[in-house]
């Protein structure tokens, strides 16, 4: 799909870079140099996914994530100096889909680009192929229109809490080993010490099990994770 992006850095180099590598894969690109400025591009600009820088002045990518997280679950791929695993977990915490450390190279870059929109926008980008919806009580899971509701009430969620809920509530009461849901939602090798889907779990019970008034996602203790009917 040819998506509009959003890239937002400092350094005019890297979005100049960025930038060009995008437009020569057919995307529309806005940019911004501080996350004040991004702010007022995006509620201006209909815009499909983000890629941020963490630290800029006036506003920093975090801020700007947490701004764009209270009202919107497009895909946001966070760049960052720092490579210390708190550092990740911090932009994963506040809504981050990916994480890139600097320096990197523009054809991995590319490469997550392409897999983030593919998983947030399924039927842009294979419009022939089919969906479901999913009713768990009030709530329902919209795997075409990417979306989950509360009744009537959108509940706000990253593309990869989205894979996460929908693997789990297509397959209820089957346990879900974390190394099993981080290779099919990430599309990754798993690695012994990695708690980036104990974070995304985490994030998704802030914002359904206090709707719902009980705990969708059940842990199994030393197993993984399931939701039952």
């Amino acid at each position: 799909m040819n998506a509009n992006i959003l890239v937002v850095d400092d350094d005019p180099e890297i979005v100049r870079l960025v930038e060009l590598a995008l437009r020569q894969e057919g995307h529309n690109v806005f940019t911004a140099a501080t996350g004040l400025e991004a702010l007022r591009c995006f509620q201006e600009q209909e815009i499909d996914l983000v890629i941020v820088d963490v630290m800029m002045p006036e506003m920093d990518g975090l801020t700007f994530s947490k701004e764009v997280r209270k009202t919107e679950n497009v895909p946001i791929l966070m760049l960052s100096a720092k490579s210390e695993d708190m550092d990740k977990i911090e932009g994963l915490l506040i809504g981050a889909d990916d994480y890139m450390t600097k320096p990197f190279h523009l054809l991995e870059l590319i490469v997550r680009v392409k897999a983030l929109l593919r998983r947030a926008y399924p039927a842009k980008n294979n419009p022939s192929q089919g969906s479901s919806v999913l009713q768990f009580g009030p709530l329902t899971i919209d795997h075409k229109r990417y979306e989950v509701r509360y009744n009537e009430e959108k509940i706000v969620l990253t593309a990869k809490e989205f894979d996460i809920l929908y693997l789990l509530a297509s397959h209820p009461g089957q346990v879900f080993p974390a190394e099993d849901i981080f290779q099919k939602v990430w599309k990754e090798k798993y690695y012994e010490g990695n708690n980036t889907v104990m974070v995304h779990i985490s994030n998704l019970r802030e914002k359904v099990d206090k709707l719902l008034g009980y705990k969708l996602i059940q842990t199994v203790w030393g197993v993984g994770y399931k939701i039952e009917i």
